[in-house]
């Protein structure tokens, strides 16, 4: 996958500054542009491995978002890295494109949802 596609998938969540995994996951649902998901039914999974990890299921559908702990039986999109990395993502000190060229950030699935990510959490990137 080219980097270019990885830092737009990101790019929305990357000013945030959360301090902790959870708080992340925690402030997402309310970061939706409800009228951006209306018709948009996706299931983002993101596998994070470490100290600062865990796996999460975000639902997007019918103009909502949910957040579960855990794994999702059938995500159309998943984010796989270290929770450190993660962290260290959103609070801009880790490169994008190194860290696909790296492979310490991999996306799978449906790359069309996954770009869609940037549209239905818009200001989570200003």
């Amino acid at each position: 996958m080219a980097p270019i596609a990885v830092t737009s998938i990101i790019l929305s969540i990357h000013f945030m500054k959360p301090t902790t995994i959870g708080e992340f996951f925690q402030l997402l649902p309310a970061s939706l542009d409800r009228d951006a998901a209306e018709d948009v039914t996706v299931v983002y999974q993101f596998d994070l491995s470490g100290a600062q990890g865990g796996q999460y299921s975000v639902q997007v559908k019918d103009g909502a978002c949910t957040v579960q702990p855990g794994a999702h039986a059938d995500p159309q999109v998943t984010i796989s890295m270290a929770g450190e990395d993660c962290l260290k993502l959103l609070n801009g000190k880790l490169n994008v494109p190194a860290s696909v060229m790296t492979g310490r950030l991999r996306v799978s699935g449906d790359m069309g949802l996954a770009m869609q990510l940037k549209s239905l959490f818009p200001t989570l990137g200003s």
